[in-house]
């Protein structure tokens, strides 16, 4: 899909605009958007408003064919419903419905003419980068590894958005057609099956991103972890006869002087639970396990794409979780690469097993601020839904700075977390009585007590966790990876930029 901008005024009118379609807004109490005026000179669009063919309820589209005020061969009329103010929940789902009519059309062109300046609390910027994510994702495919492809779509391929041309709304384009390729990437790891994408398969995408992106790009093998003493990390690799494999990349796009912001992703590239077996429904979505790797990876291919102004530096931790006569074993005590030990009562609190040390890792790197992101725990799940990802920080001034920068970029990019509660009374619950640490906790607080976990291994810097187990994947009927919290991370680094 290309994108661009096209900016209309009394000389350039949409009225002598030239395209297959053009998409207008339509309202509930029969009024025209600016853009439908425009081309009303025969009253067309009135007429077709109050026949009731368009109730201009969000999400309503209409197709005219041969409109006597417009040059374009057709005008698609959208409703947005009320006019007083469009909310962004009515923009967005007028966009959607846009785009689905626009699939069905013979035309490769289309201008979405929809109201992108007057959305309720949001400014032309959110609406380009959610035209531009929003047709990413009616065209984005999930039939890789089918022996017989999906016929390709036919319709629009070209979309200019009419919205003001400056410098400040052509970035915001670069930055959304960004963004939407790192989400593509992100769902394209998260889908494959898991006998592809392994710890390897990953390890050679980043390097695939170093080579097109000029990031340094370093994977570590099993011999020079141990040697860094992640026995914490290894533990998990046991029971697998895939290597384990430690990626870091690194986008040196600020002054050299500058502290990096370090993202580091939790790379389980299948999880059986180990010894501590899952139930068998449900856990071919283990393949999922690896969505904060998989979103390290899209990021880093958002803001190379940016050539963000920003040092940023990618941890991966990558691996399988698998049951065998090598497999770490409930009650096997680790010594982690900070030195702390840890009691590994379940091997399928594995997530946490791998990011300590990463996280202990990224001390070397004296960095601004580390983000782990992990699909780990599924009573984040359970607290919060498939909605919003759970954060969990410290409670102080730094962190409190840290968190509400991550929920403000969240908000901003329609990808939200939610603050979640860490503290001394969850370490509590981590107690053991052989070792520092258990790698599970007393019942209650699930999600907490994983996250206190990871904060042992995190006080020497500035640091947030993010739990996305409920909003890496969908199940059901519409299974796939959702490229989150790709959006989240690179509103975070761009503000940071």
């Amino acid at each position: 899909m290309d994108f661009s901008i096209k900016a209309f005024d009394t000389k350039n009118t949409i009225a002598t605009a030239k395209a297959g379609v053009i998409a207008v807004a339509v309202f509930e109490n029969k009024k025209l958007s600016q853009a439908a005026k425009a081309l009303d000179g025969a009253g067309e669009i009135t007429a077709a408003l109050k026949s009731g063919d368009i109730t201009g309820k969000t999400g309503t589209t209409l197709l005219l064919r041969g409109v006597k005020g417009a040059s374009a061969e057709r005008v698609l009329l959208v409703g947005l419903g009320s006019d007083e103010a469009v909310s962004e929940k009515s923009f967005a789902g007028g966009v959607a419905a846009a785009l689905k009519v626009f699939a069905t059309l013979g035309t490769s062109d289309a201008i979405i003419a929809l109201p992108a300046t007057e959305v309720k609390e949001r400014d032309v910027n959110w609406a380009i980068r959610c035209v531009v994510q929003s047709a990413h994702e009616s065209v984005f495919r999930t039939d890789g590894q089918k022996s017989k492809k999906d016929p390709a779509p036919a319709g629009v391929k070209k979309i200019a958005l009419a919205v003001p041309s400056n410098a400040e709304t052509k970035t915001a384009l670069v930055q959304a057609i960004a963004i939407a390729n790192g989400m593509d990437l992100t769902k394209e790891l998260g889908n494959l099956s898991a006998n592809v994408c392994t710890p390897t398969y990953l390890a050679n995408t980043a390097k695939k991103l170093g080579k097109d992106y000029k990031f340094n790009v370093e994977v570590l093998d099993r011999k020079q972890l141990e040697a860094l003493k992640m026995n914490s990390f290894l533990s998990v690799t046991n029971g697998s006869e895939q290597p384990p494999k430690f990626i870091i990349l690194k986008h040196m796009g600020g002054k050299a002087k500058d502290a990096p912001v370090v993202l580091v992703g939790k790379g389980i590239t299948f999880d059986t639970g180990g010894i501590s077996l899952k139930a068998g429904p449900g856990m071919d979505e283990m393949k999922y396990d690896m969505g904060g790797a998989a979103s390290v990876l899209g990021t880093f291919r958002a803001i190379g794409e940016m050539n963000l102004k920003l040092n940023v530096i990618g941890v991966i931790a990558a691996c399988e979780n698998m049951p065998s006569g090598r497999a770490t074993k409930p009650g096997d005590i680790v010594t982690s690469m900070n030195g702390l030990t840890i009691e590994i009562l379940n091997t399928d609190a594995e997530g946490r097993l791998v990011l300590c040390d990463a996280l202990a890792y990224a001390e070397r790197f004296n960095p601004a601020a580390v983000i782990d992101i992990a699909t780990l725990t599924g009573a984040c799940i359970v607290a919060l839904g498939h909605h919003k990802s759970g954060l969990f920080t410290r409670d102080d001034e730094a962190h409190n700075k840290l968190a509400d920068e991550i929920m403000a970029a969240g908000k901003n990019a329609g990808d939200t977390a939610w603050r979640l509660p860490i503290g001394e009374e969850y370490n509590e619950q981590l107690k053991s009585n052989f070792a520092d640490l258990a790698n599970i906790g007393t019942p209650g607080g699930a999600s907490c007590t994983a996250a206190a976990f990871l904060e042992n291994f995190t006080r020497k810097y500035t640091w947030a966790h993010l739990d996305i187990a409920g909003t890496a994947w969908k199940s059901g009927g519409a299974k796939g990876a959702t490229g989150r919290p790709v959006p989240l991370l690179s509103n975070f680094l761009i503000n940071r930029a």
